[in-house]
């Protein structure tokens, strides 16, 4: 380990800043985030660093170094390109004991400034003790995007509690066992959905021992089409400290690798005319492993308001009393036609699009067809592969001519996808010898023109509209 990584605080005191210019400004804006009063000493000092330190109660000296000016200060920091100046200003700091940074000259510092992930008060610093600043600057993006803002305000939370969960438990595995209680349970969940005043409540109540029985949450997450690249922060999140996932079949493998690995997989896949599970049979289980105060993850294809049933979902879990979040995903329409090179929309083809459902009930059609016919306006159809022949013959009969481009999108964004195009009058033939498996979106309108010169993902076949 070259350097021992610290911590310094640094408020009211006074850092001695050499140099005016970008990379003096740089270093600044940490300093005065930091809380530090910042003394800068330069012949020419960059304007916006001059309204920083300002702004912060800090000095601006317009001249030369000399070794006096870091009578009592806390750290210096060089940011010149003066070798010869940073030379000097290194030994006069170890002459006075100082910490001395001098901007990219690790040999001439006696600490670095690391990556910063900043979710006060909880600060990550990341260093390559100067060997690769970049490097650490791209696991600080990492890191980055794995923590959430909202991390921040449950350090505040559990800070304002800190001397009272010491009171309440002298013992130091007890106060562990609670503190990880809190931190991977419902309450560090409240904070993260913006629910503060309920965490701050529930943390209450966990320290006086009145909370009850223990009721865990339900979290509806969308798992998108099927590329995990395409998975939100927060449905990662949740996915990785979930006790039980309920999966359907269009969940992909590698998103559902994604899960915390010891969590329960429960499969209620439902195919047509084979359920696994009917859906009074999964709210069901949402509830029964709630009640048993595990964190259960309702892992959905695409998004769980988009013909995802995720609306009946919360309905019972709302009746039974139990918390939940719903986490949005990028809906099969969305992501489909973006792989396949389709935009939806389109200023000389379409400003409007239709989300509709092609699987019929009971085996007969409440498509309002007329409403669908309209022109300039795409119109998206899942679950439609079974029933594409009833759909064509639809529009065509209420007035769409038989020209209109049609797409399928067989197992959009994965390695799989395969993109077929024809028309209304000929798409079926062509699926017929094709056999492009579900799951699948059938996309049609003048926009499907396009994906001839805009495909760049996957496999394209058939006639090009």
């Amino acid at each position: 380990m070259d350097y021992l990584p610290l911590f310094f605080d640094l408020k009211s005191r006074v850092a001695l800043l050499i140099g005016g210019g970008d990379v003096a400004l740089r270093k600044a804006r940490l300093l005065v985030r930091a809380g530090a009063c910042v003394r800068v000493v330069s012949r020419e000092v960059h304007a916006e660093l001059d309204e920083l330190v300002e702004l912060h109660q800090g000095q601006v000296i317009i001249g030369e170094y000399h070794p006096a000016l870091m009578d009592e200060v806390a750290l210096v920091v060089a940011a010149t390109d003066d070798q010869a100046l940073n030379e000097r200003v290194h030994y006069d700091a170890l002459a006075r004991s100082l910490p001395v940074n001098v901007v990219d000259n690790p040999s001439l510092c006696t600490f670095v400034f690391p990556a910063i992930v900043d979710r006060s008060p909880i600060v990550i610093g990341i260093s390559s003790g100067g060997q690769s600043p970049v490097l650490a600057r791209l696991l600080r993006a990492k890191l980055e995007t794995l923590i959430p803002s909202g991390y921040s305000r449950l350090g505040t939370l559990v800070g304002g509690f800190r001397d009272r969960v010491k009171a309440r438990f002298s013992n130091v595995n007890e106060r562990r066992k609670f503190w990880e209680h809190v931190l991977q349970g419902e309450i560090a969940e409240r904070v993260f959905s913006g629910r503060d005043e309920e965490a701050a409540e529930m943390l209450e109540q966990a320290l006086s021992f009145e909370s009850g029985e223990a009721v865990g949450e339900v979290y509806l997450v969308g798992a998108g089409p099927g590329d995990p690249e395409l998975l939100t922060f927060k449905a990662l999140r949740l996915m990785q400290q979930a006790d039980v996932v309920i999966y359907d079949r269009l969940v992909s493998p590698q998103v559902l690798d994604l899960c915390r690995r010891d969590a329960d997989l429960i499969y209620v896949g439902k195919e047509r005319d084979n359920h696994s599970v009917p859906q009074h049979g999964i709210n069901a289980l949402l509830v029964a492993h709630a009640r048993q105060g595990r964190r259960v993850v309702r892992l959905k294809g695409g998004d769980p308001f988009i013909f995802g049933r995720g609306g009946e979902e919360i309905e019972e879990l709302r009746a039974a009393g139990i918390p939940f979040q719903v986490v949005p995903g990028i809906t099969a329409a969305s992501a489909c036609s973006t792989y396949a090179g389709i935009p939806l929309t389109h200023r000389e083809y379409a400003q409007s699009v239709k989300f509709v459902t092609g699987q019929l009930k009971n085996r007969t059609s409440d498509l309002n067809f007329s409403e669908l016919v309209h022109p300039n306006q795409t119109i998206v159809f899942y679950m439609g592969l079974h029933t594409l022949d009833h759909l064509c013959r639809g529009l065509i009969e209420h007035g769409k001519p038989e020209s209109t481009p049609v797409a399928i999108v067989s197992q959009g964004t994965s390695p799989q996808q395969r993109v077929l195009t024809g028309t209304l009058s000929d798409i079926v033939a062509l699926q017929q010898v094709a056999q492009l498996p579900a799951p699948a979106v059938v996309i049609v309108g003048e926009v499907v023109e396009l994906q001839s010169r805009l495909s760049w993902f996957g496999k394209a076949e058939g006639s090009q509209a």
